[in-house]
């Protein structure tokens, strides 16, 4: 999978998320950068789709408990955050969103703090992993 495909809207969201950011500052409550996420990205021409249900299913059957996805943007599944540091868990929600998926490409924003946080991350379908990827799409060394 060429990842660096992906440079371009990854890059789009994190002009949104920086612009969503500079408006209404940090520490405000999740559902509220979703929502300011969602129409910065609808200007810039995306279609994002917010809280969108993920179904589970156990041997071939659907279950009635299931996930929600922040936001996805085509196939980039955005987790949002507004706390004051991100944390493993944070973390493994969007792994879990990202195997589920078996979308390629996961961000995790964190609006919390005085300065934007943002973490991109690749999911290998074929190891099942999820690694870090910089600024240029590059997958990060371990």
């Amino acid at each position: 999978m060429d990842i660096k495909r992906y440079k371009d809207i990854v890059y789009n969201i994190i002009g949104a998320a920086m612009t969503v950011h500079r408006e209404l500052g940090g520490g405000l409550l999740e559902p509220i950068y979703n929502e300011a996420m969602c129409m910065e990205l609808s200007d810039k021409g995306f279609h994002p789709e917010s809280e969108k249900e993920l179904l589970c299913f156990y041997k071939g059957r659907q279950m009635k408990k299931s996930y929600r996805m922040d936001i996805v943007v085509n196939d980039v599944i955005l987790e949002l955050k507004s706390t004051s540091e991100l944390c493993p868990e944070h973390r493994f929600q969007l792994f879990n969103y990202l195997r589920l998926t078996n979308n390629p490409i996961g961000m995790l924003i964190n609006f919390g703090t005085d300065s934007l946080e943002c973490e991109r991350y690749y999911h290998d379908i074929t190891t099942n992993e999820c690694r870090l990827i910089d600024r240029n799409m590059n997958i990060v060394p371990r």
